[in-house]
């Protein structure tokens, strides 16, 4: 079975494409190759300054995409600036990847909504954005929204649904796990939703493995550099691949014509840490289609954005 790589993404002239935590990273990587591709890339990042740098070498890399690539500003930490973010874009969207994300920070810390750190951001910042993007994505035949999860949601706990605040108790690989398992619940109940409206957008997930990228080092220094964080960084640069193989189950999840909705790509390799993108499968608590119902109601509560789509 032929290895999929970046030079199996089709074309991607025409298609306009938002990549969420586009500056550093898996992010950046997906944008490039998107970019790279033929696509127009919105690189949505919570830092202008950095998002500026991204687009710079994204430009220097991609010399013919330099009118087809900008930065615009997203904290997924704040649904002021997912909705400012969302009502400023202007025009139809092929692609949605809800890439951005925060890992296991020391001390349980909150969005500006007062939502725990890593579900108000890898979760709820994203449900909401994709239910005030979903109009422009319904009116592109064959969009896509890809959710980013992790190999970690095999740790999540459904328990967790009656505390997903972790305000009875905070444990920072919990609260991590917990957020990528909302993702694995989010891109099956999109899904669902989709399908029974007969929409031609589908919902996809993904996860990149052990990736050397920030992810696992920001969060833990969050409260300085400790033994923990240096523990961390000491492994991720030993173990992980290069974050340009980590985008690769993500490319594939939002490129590949023969994906199909409710799909999962993740790494071959051994515990799907490293290697090019094959079809993976969630845990069957990510498949839990109660659990996933009930997330997407306290999601719709919590975020007060109602996304038009029932089963």
């Amino acid at each position: 079975m032929a290895r999929w790589t970046t030079a199996d993404i089709p074309a991607q002239d025409g298609r306009t494409a938002i990549v969420t935590g586009a500056n550093s990273g898996l992010g950046y990587r997906t944008a490039e190759a998107l970019a790279r591709a033929g696509a127009s890339v919105v690189l949505a990042c919570r830092n202008a300054e950095k998002g500026a740098d991204a687009v710079r070498r994204l430009k220097a890399a991609v010399p013919d995409a330099a009118d087809r690539v900008e930065v615009r500003s997203l904290d997924l930490a704040d649904l002021d600036s997912v909705r400012a973010f969302a009502a400023a874009t202007t025009g139809l969207v092929d692609l949605l990847v809800n890439n951005a994300g925060i890992m296991t920070l020391p001390t349980r810390r909150t969005t500006a909504q007062g939502f725990e750190m890593q579900f108000g951001t890898n979760h709820l910042g994203h449900f909401a954005l994709t239910g005030l993007l979903l109009p422009r994505l319904l009116d592109r035949p064959g969009s896509r929204v890809v959710t980013v999860s992790s190999i970690m949601h095999k740790r999540g706990k459904a328990s967790q649904l009656d505390d997903p605040q972790s305000e009875r108790a905070y444990s920072p690989a919990a609260a991590y796990s917990f957020s990528k398992l909302a993702n694995a619940w989010f891109t099956l109940e999109l899904d669902r939703r989709l399908r029974a409206a007969g929409a031609p957008t589908i919902s996809v997930g993904a996860h990149p493995g052990y990736t050397a990228t920030n992810l696992q080092t920001t969060g833990p220094q969050a409260d300085g550099v400790t033994i923990v964080a240096r523990v961390m960084a000491a492994a991720t640069t030993v173990l992980g691949q290069s974050d340009a193989m980590g985008a690769l189950p993500s490319l594939r999840a939002a490129t590949d014509p023969a994906v199909q909705g409710g799909e999962y790509y993740g790494p071959s390799g051994p515990g799907e840490l490293r290697g090019h993108p094959v079809r993976a499968k969630y845990t069957a608590t990510g498949r839990d289609q109660a659990a996933a119902r009930r997330l997407w109601e306290e999601s719709e509560r919590l975020t007060e954005v109602t996304i038009p789509l029932t089963v």
